[in-house]
């Protein structure tokens, strides 16, 4: 176990690159499962959720090299999908949310999967009926087993379905995406998730020889092929990074470049961080945001007061909610932050208001921000990071205060961000990796 010692009120200067996106990555590198030939994927980023997953692969029998530049190349010619019925399996999946998205890629070239309830972020409610239930519409047969909380979907052969899916669920649709691939026939999906990381899922399989219609829609088309071929992949940039930075710089009051950021695949997140006031420039592929002694929170037009809410993509994020949140503390004006996906993603923010924010919990989804203007900094202090999102958005909060924070459970931050603390060493902030 480590904890950070944050020492507060640094500014940040020069120019930072946001890792590889982690939710593109765990769904990509399960895509590897559905071709005996060799795949390079490039830009994964060096993250204990991605070194997990890369693990449990290999013990199925995954081969997987990494290069020295920081790619991997994978082939699953050697799979042993008895490896699904072990209790090392059951142990590594268990631990790992990205796991779930193994059994899409297994079902479809190997006609079985198993998968105890995955791990992750303690973050509310994340249930699997959307994933099981487009398995059972192509045909799939699926048990679960209560006592030890084990999914099982087997079948001979898959055959293209219609599914309207009943959630837009970003790892429910990569992994019936990956099931239908090899399904014999055409697989309709309706209401899909449409977000950047199943578009770079979709045309991945696409260089692998799968047939796929309507990529960036929430309709798609897929009709399923013999088999898949191997093919090289670049994962994106990570957007949840890329807007931690920008909520970083606003608050710690500080000039940064976020370079290489994918611009175009960032949806709404720029014009949401304006919103709060927040300067930023597009630079080419780069985000410039100005040092800023304040910003201001935009009302409505009528005057009343802003509200940032989650949504399905191309709506917001769920995942920068927690930024959008702390950076508002230190804002001129108010602001009400709705988590409608998850209900207990938002209860980080009592580490906050000890650190003296200006904060009232409506409920497990709403959160009322009333912006300090600087007038009063929030306080050093000792917490603890209870999921990746609220970890960073603690992190933040930190790097912010006067006086000395210590953030204990980084293993947490650790899943989702590469030496996030080395990283921001090197432009400027003062934080030291300690064990407990």
């Amino acid at each position: 176990m480590s904890k950070f010692v944050i020492e507060g009120g640094r500014k940040l200067r020069g120019s930072i690159e946001p890792q590889g996106a982690k939710n593109e990555a765990l769904q990509v590198i399960c895509a590897t499962l559905l071709t005996p030939d060799e795949v390079r994927i490039n830009n994964i980023p060096d993250i204990s959720d991605v070194s997990n997953l890369i693990k449990l692969l290999s013990n199925l029998g995954v081969e997987s090299n990494r290069n020295s530049d920081g790619s991997f190349t994978f082939k699953a010619a050697s799979v042993d999908p008895s490896y699904l019925d072990t209790p090392e399996y059951y142990e590594q999946s268990a631990s790992l949310r990205g796991s779930v998205m193994v059994v899409g890629p297994m079902l479809a070239r190997y006609g079985k999967a198993s998968l105890p309830k995955p791990g992750g972020d303690k973050i509310g409610r994340r249930r699997m009926d959307t994933h099981f239930a487009g398995f059972s519409k192509l045909g799939a047969s699926f048990t679960y087993d209560p006592g030890n909380y084990v999914y099982n979907v087997t079948s001979k052969n898959l055959t293209g379905s219609y599914i309207h899916l009943d959630e837009a669920s970003l790892t429910g649709t990569a992994n019936i995406i990956m099931a239908a691939v090899l399904a014999k026939g055409r697989t309709v999906i309706y209401n899909a998730a449409c977000e950047p990381y199943v578009q770079q899922l979709c045309r991945m399989l696409v260089r692998m020889g799968a047939s796929i219609g309507g990529i960036g829609s929430n309709l798609l088309t897929i009709d399923g092929v013999s088999e898949l071929h191997g093919c090289e992949h670049s994962v994106l940039p990570d957007m949840i990074e890329a807007g931690s930075f920008i909520g970083m710089a606003a608050m710690t009051g500080s000039e940064l470049t976020i370079r290489n950021v994918s611009y175009d695949n960032l949806g709404i997140i720029p014009d949401s961080f304006r919103r709060l006031g927040i300067e930023l420039e597009r630079k080419d592929d780069d985000i410039y945001i100005p040092a800023q002694d304040s910003y201001e929170i935009e009302t409505y037009i009528d005057g009343s007061i802003m509200i940032i809410s989650d949504a399905i993509w191309p709506g917001l994020t769920p995942d920068l909610l927690s930024v959008f949140l702390v950076t508002a503390t230190q804002a001129r004006g108010s602001v009400l932050i709705h988590q409608k996906m998850f209900e207990s993603r938002l209860f980080f923010v009592d580490k906050l208001i000890d650190m003296g924010a200006q904060i009232i919990l409506c409920d497990p989804h709403r959160a009322a921000i009333i912006g300090h203007d600087r007038k009063i900094k929030l306080r050093g202090t000792t917490m603890i990071s209870p999921d990746i999102r609220a970890g960073v958005a603690l992190l933040i909060a930190a790097m912010s205060a006067e006086g000395t924070s210590v953030i204990h459970n980084i293993e947490q931050i650790d899943r989702g961000y590469q030496q996030i603390d080395r990283r921001l060493n090197s432009i400027g902030a003062d934080i030291k990796r300690m064990d407990e």
